[in-house]
């Protein structure tokens, strides 16, 4: 038996034979065989989530301090007999912090705070009436999917400065092991980390704006939970948002992506950074119903899944600008050529913007380079997908404490070449696609890179795909540029009608340089530094649902070594009841 307990928690009797022990980090759990769902492979995920959080607070803190500085200065500027009635100065100054804020500005919108919700039941100290300074409570964090409680005694345990944790789950076996877990690891998860049995969707809608901090993260599509997410999310506050229905998302079922998520995905090279603004499109779509919008500061593609975090502010004016932000993608049937239709634009108007609808279409019926079909695919978020100021701010962060990030690895492989992407540019080329397309030997990145930047264009590689490059570059360049390299490569014959032949039998405007150039690798590239590592061990990757019975067919996810057991139960009991069948007919002739 093994007792523990503290901090209001109480003690508590465990028989840790009849538990495995799994350390994460500063976080320890029970665990009994898929009672309850865990999945070592998210390790990557929780740390990611650890590091954002770290710099959300440390940034909100810093953007608090600039507010209230912001007031000082208004209210010493003030007329002496206009100093009691401060009430315009300060919706001035929200007014200022909401409007006119850029994808890659970091400002908060101060939660009109009602300071009530806000607070932290503890620790909430109302400021009085009539004073300015408004003291900044320690974030409130709402995982509304927590089954063990893993994630939630991690932000506990190891992010200084985090306020209340609210443990969330629909299934009262996982709660139970929640509160388990909470009380195992002591006093200040038993201080900070509270466990409910209830539908995350109706908790979130009743408590509006409450939370500084939402965490989905749920075994497959998160689209139910939106609605309700981007409701209790404060102003200025994060939401991270897991997505595990990667087919769904990539093309496999488009219809089911389109009654999912709203926007229709295409089955290109490309198809998980799409999924990944897919997902963006949809939050948006959700906040905007509420006059809210977001601003991402950083979406991954990790292993099996996708992870978007985004901050969400309010504001009607600010809201508008989402036409602007949104696009459809035709994708020709033939090459590998893309092109994106805004679905909205601006135009200035004396001292103001009109918003207008997008000009359109972007394409002609048939493509231009191969003379193919289209396919059309979105709406998708185009605007940035990462704030590169955050990105530094989290990767420097993350290096400096190494010894505390399990997956410290992994995480700082995928931050360093998501700092290297460039952020403007959406979706990418695959050189080995082009290549086959055309059927000819392939050049090296270096010097394909080489030649986008001799041509006067920017190129970068992509978080998302080792082979994948992205570059301000159009369509007709690229194929320029791989024009001119079979012309010093020449090629077999080939149909007159295949897209490839229909590419090359036309001359390049462009003559290409393929001489190296200085930028044509990465700073990361140059130092050696590693960027995609390989899976730790085999079958790292999407596992069981909680309480689902473990067959054969599933040895694909687990392995042969955690169906051993299992199987050889269901051996013996199959034996015996096959000997039960054999034995009775004998008895009865008997």
């Amino acid at each position: 038996m093994h007792e523990t307990g503290g901090g209001g928690g109480g003690a508590m009797s465990v028989d840790l034979n009849d538990y495995a022990i799994i350390k994460e980090g500063e976080a320890e759990i029970l665990m009994r065989k898929n009672e309850v769902f865990y999945n070592p492979s998210q390790v990557d995920n929780r740390d990611m989530s650890i590091a954002v959080l770290r710099t959300f607070i440390s940034k909100r803190k810093l953007e608090h301090e600039a507010i209230l500085l912001k007031r000082t200065k208004a209210a010493q500027k003030a007329p002496e007999k206009d100093s009691s009635e401060p009430t315009g100065e300060e919706t001035a100054d929200e007014s200022l912090i909401i409007d006119g804020r850029t994808n890659g500005e970091c400002e908060v919108h101060e939660q009109k705070c009602q300071d009530e919700p806000c607070s932290v039941s503890n620790e909430s100290v109302k400021a009085p009436e009539g004073k300015r300074h408004i003291e900044l409570k320690p974030p409130r964090v709402l995982e509304a999917l927590a089954a063990s409680g893993l994630r939630s005694l991690r932000y506990a345990r190891e992010i200084e400065g985090i306020g209340q944790v609210v443990a969330l789950d629909n299934d009262k076996v996982s709660v139970e092991a929640c509160k388990r877990n909470i009380k195992f690891n002591g006093s200040v998860a038993c201080a900070k980390v509270e466990s409910h049995l209830t539908d995350a969707r109706v908790y979130m809608l009743i408590h509006p704006k409450e939370f500084d901090v939402v965490d989905l993260d749920p075994y497959g599509a998160p689209s139910v939970f939106l609605d309700s997410a981007v409701q209790s999310v404060a102003d200025g506050g994060m939401l991270m948002c897991t997505a595990t229905d990667m087919a769904v998302l990539c093309g496999s079922s488009g219809e089911v992506c389109y009654s999912k998520y709203g926007s229709y995905p295409l089955r290109g090279k490309y198809c998980h950074e799409m999924a990944l603004r897919i997902l963006l499109a949809c939050i948006e779509s959700h906040a905007n119903r509420y006059k809210r919008y977001i601003v991402p500061v950083l979406s991954v593609k990790m292993n099996f899944y996708v992870r978007v975090f985004v901050r969400i502010y309010t504001s009607a004016s600010a809201m508008k600008n989402t036409p602007i932000k949104l696009s459809y993608v035709y994708q020709c049937t033939g090459c590998d050529s893309f092109h994106l239709q805004h679905i909205g634009r601006t135009v200035p108007k004396n001292n103001s913007v009109r918003y207008l609808p997008g000009f359109g279409p972007a394409v002609p019926q048939e493509c231009t380079d191969c003379g193919k079909k289209f396919n059309m695919g979105g709406p998708i978020w185009s605007a940035p997908i990462h704030d590169q100021e955050w990105v530094t701010s989290i990767l420097a962060d993350v290096k400096s404490m190494k010894d505390r990030y399990p997956a410290y690895d992994r995480i700082s492989a995928v931050l360093t070449t998501i700092s290297e992407e460039l952020p403007d540019v959406p979706l990418f080329l695959s050189l080995h696609n082009l290549c086959a397309t055309l059927k000819c030997t392939s050049p090296s990145a270096v010097m394909f890179r080489s030649a986008v930047i001799n041509a006067g264009y920017r190129i970068s590689g992509t978080h998302v795909n080792p082979l994948g490059l992205k570059s301000d570059a159009p369509m007709d360049v690229i194929w320029d540029i791989m024009r001119c390299w079979v012309k010093n490569h020449p090629i077999k014959a080939q149909q007159p009608d295949q897209p490839g032949s229909v590419i090359l039998a036309k001359e390049p405007v462009l003559q290409a340089n393929f001489a190296r150039a200085v930028a044509s690798l990465s700073k990361a590239q140059a130092k050696k530094v590693t960027r995609f590592l390989p899976n730790p061990e085999r079958h790292w990757g999407p596992k069981l649902r909680a309480g689902r019975q473990i067959t054969s067919k599933h040895i694909s996810l687990l392995g042969p070594q955690a169906l051993n057991g299992t199987l050889n139960h269901e051996d013996v009991e199959e034996n015996s009841a096959k000997r039960q069948k054999t034995e009775e007919p004998n008895s009865n002739s008997s």
